[in-house]
């Protein structure tokens, strides 16, 4: 009898065990990314789900905007920017569990669908075969901020600014690029890394020395606390084998 009621305390804290491992994987992670990591994170996904049977549910914009979001009550668990600003901001105001992270650098590139004199962008930026040129909005876009200070730097702003057709958002920038609305644009390696079909595109790398780096941060928000799962993927981006993807991208991770 003793061993029939040890067998059953010991089957019934198992299955509860079990159950509490399925709840875990079975949770959904909602995760905020800026744009411009609509391209790495399809693989970052994939791994994830792969080690840790975890979904992750992603929405993406620009960092600004969804550091807005969140102070209006975004239920959001994990929240990557493309600075380290927006999420200092947050983590200070009270919004995180967790405290912000740098996770990655991006590189900054002058893009174009055209086979331009690109290693003379600031020439050609003023000159008559670039009519119009796209970076994101400063305010809420890092690379648009960062492509803001190079185009300062070279002296160029004020002779460009006239052509500058600005994206709410790397995406919209990325569009512009590749559809050619505009000659030229400032964006992200992790365009040119990006495997889905495009058209072909011709680069430059921005010498780093004109723009601040771009610190790309994450925070764990509140509402993430009944949500283990959330931890889990704020420490995968961490690992090794997130960092191996993010190189793959044109990051830099150290």
């Amino acid at each position: 009898m003793r061993m029939t009621k040890l067998f059953t305390k010991t089957f019934s804290l198992l299955a509860i065990i079990c159950a509490l491992s399925f709840a875990v994987n079975a949770q959904t992670v909602t995760v905020a990314i800026a744009a411009n990591l609509q391209p790495v994170m399809k693989d970052l996904k994939k791994d994830f789900k792969t080690r840790t049977g975890v979904s992750i549910d992603v929405i993406s914009g620009a960092s600004g905007n969804l550091s807005t979001q969140i102070r209006n009550g975004a239920p959001f668990d994990v929240f990557l920017s493309a600075d380290k600003d927006f999420p200092q901001s947050l983590q200070q105001d009270g919004f995180t569990i967790k405290p912000s992270v740098v996770y990655a650098q991006g590189v900054l590139i002058i893009c174009s669908t055209q086979n331009l004199d690109l290693a003379h962008w600031d020439k050609l930026l003023q000159g008559t075969t670039v009519q119009k040129i796209a970076i994101g909005n400063p305010a809420i876009a890092p690379y648009g901020k960062a492509a803001q200070q190079a185009l300062a730097k070279t002296g160029i702003y004020e002779k460009v600014k006239n052509k500058i057709v600005f994206g709410e958002s790397i995406t919209q920038v990325n569009t512009y690029i590749t559809t050619g609305v505009v000659q030229a644009g400032f964006t992200t390696l992790s365009l040119i890394k990006d495997d889905t079909r495009k058209p072909k595109l011709y680069f430059k790398p921005i010498d780093d020395k004109t723009y601040m780096p771009i610190e790309q941060a994450m925070v764990l928000l509140k509402h993430a606390k009944a949500n283990a799962a959330a931890e889990k993927f704020y420490r995968y981006i961490l690992s090794p084998a997130a960092k191996t993807i993010f190189k793959a991208y044109g990051y830099h991770t150290n």
